[in-house]
């Protein structure tokens, strides 16, 4: 596939190197031109491309921003309708210990209101930018689970399909307002991870009794 990552921090980088490893076209852009055009330089086959007009021929985009710059991310990048675009954000407080939505409302939610006509899937939230680095494989035969909601079963496809290819476990987490449940799962992750000390080489998964 040929994808375009938005942002060049710790997830942004380390979706770049997957995607490159699982032999996809990779783009990266972000706010910091030299950060990006960085990650492009360690990724062998990964390229650096403008914001604006970005998104230009990505069959999938990869919003790798905070929660707070993702709109503003998706604006400027432009040219997005239709275009299926994975939200990996959770709504965190400045603590990173809370989330700003819930109950009635999601941050993908809210970023698919905010830029209507993307195919909006959640997806990756709840796993740690180390663990993506790493890989999906776990070892003992245990791979890490990518939760995927959307409203789109083309999207939610496309999405299954990327997180396949680069070896990770995919749960449908069936539509997008079920990024409410995910969101807070990623929060919870991110508790054990920082609040109670247990590193970021974790993460949640979804198993069933055969």
């Amino acid at each position: 596939m040929k994808v375009t990552v938005i942002g060049a921090g710790n997830m942004g980088s380390a979706f770049v190197k997957q995607l490159v490893l699982a032999g996809h076209q990779v783009s990266v852009t972000a706010r910091d031109a030299e950060k990006a055009a960085q990650v492009a330089s360690n990724n062998p086959g990964a390229h650096v491309v403008p914001t604006a007009g970005a998104a230009a021929g990505a069959d999938v985009v990869v919003l790798a921003t905070g929660y707070a710059d993702a709109v503003g991310a998706l604006q400027a990048v432009g040219g997005l309708q239709g275009k299926v675009v994975i939200d990996i954000t959770n709504p965190l407080t400045a603590d990173y210990m809370g989330l700003t939505l819930g109950h009635s409302s999601s941050a993908a939610e809210e970023i698919a209101k905010a830029v209507p006509g993307v195919e909006i899937v959640k997806g990756f939230n709840t796993v740690f930018a180390q663990v993506l680095a790493e890989g999906a494989d776990f070892g003992n035969g245990q791979k890490v689970s990518v939760f995927v909601a959307s409203d789109s079963a083309g999207a939610k496809q496309a999405a299954t399909e990327l997180a396949s290819s680069m070896g990770f476990a995919v749960v449908d987490a069936g539509g997008l307002k079920n990024a409410r449940y995910l969101e807070p799962l990623g929060g919870l992750n991110i508790y054990f991870g920082y609040g109670a000390g247990q590193g970021t080489l974790i993460a949640p998964t979804w198993i069933r009794k055969a």
